[in-house]
């Protein structure tokens, strides 16, 4: 579902901002939506089958038929946004195994015909590939700074400035990679403007150090 440490000693797992919102089943519980976070998430081992299915940046908006920033930072029950939810839910508990519950959430996503917002997935992509200023986005995609705030934060759930950072966060991680590269080398690959600012922003994003992060992090499609 998103960047993620391994599980600790007590079985938790670490989610970080990824700029995604996921529709999940838990295997014991409602269908829910999980908004896209600003900050760690620590989800406790369940013991039960799960699935999920992963709403691209731009795409979550017109899926859920509301804007992404409504679920910022929460876990609800898809009931509380899909009026057709509760039927779902019961199709998904009942189904004979965690693939039959997959294809049931997914080809309801599907049925739903929503198309990402084409502005806000083309600034995802731009902030995903380098370093730049919101406003030299802005008049890069042709917009008005406001006209692109609005759109983004509907359609991924952050502004754009919060979604720079989560680029920033996922650069750092494809920096790691690279052999023999300092921290500070790292922290600028990926466009922050010091180590100071990355440690910063590494440690509001995800709740450890750069080091401690960067131990056992791996990146997941987004």
């Amino acid at each position: 579902m998103a960047q993620r440490h391994p599980r600790g000693r007590d079985g938790t797992e670490r989610v970080v901002p990824d700029g995604c919102v996921d529709l999940v089943w838990l295997g014991d519980g409602p269908l829910l939506v999980v908004g896209p976070d600003t900050g760690p998430v620590l989800w406790e081992p369940t013991g039960v089958p799960t699935c999920g299915v992963r709403l691209r940046q731009g795409a979550a908006g017109n899926v859920l038929g509301l804007p992404a920033s409504e679920v910022r930072d929460l876990q609800v029950p898809l009931t509380e946004v899909w009026s057709e939810a509760e039927a779902l839910s019961e199709q998904v508990a009942t189904a004979g195994d965690t693939a039959e519950s997959l294809r049931l959430l997914a080809g309801a996503v599907l049925h739903r015909r929503a198309t990402p917002d084409p502005l806000a997935t083309a600034a995802a992509r731009r902030l995903a590939g380098r370093e730049i200023r919101v406003a030299d986005l802005a008049a890069e995609l042709g917009v008005s700074e406001r006209q692109l705030h609005r759109r983004v934060t509907a359609a991924v759930g952050y502004a754009p400035k919060t979604l720079a950072r989560v680029a920033r966060l996922r650069r750092l991680i494809g920096a790691d990679e690279a052999p023999a590269m300092s921290l500070a080398d790292q922290a600028l690959a990926a466009g922050y403007a010091s180590q100071a600012h990355m440690t910063d922003e590494v440690h509001r994003l995800t709740g450890v150090t750069p080091v401690r992060f960067l131990e056992d992090v791996r990146l997941t499609a987004a």
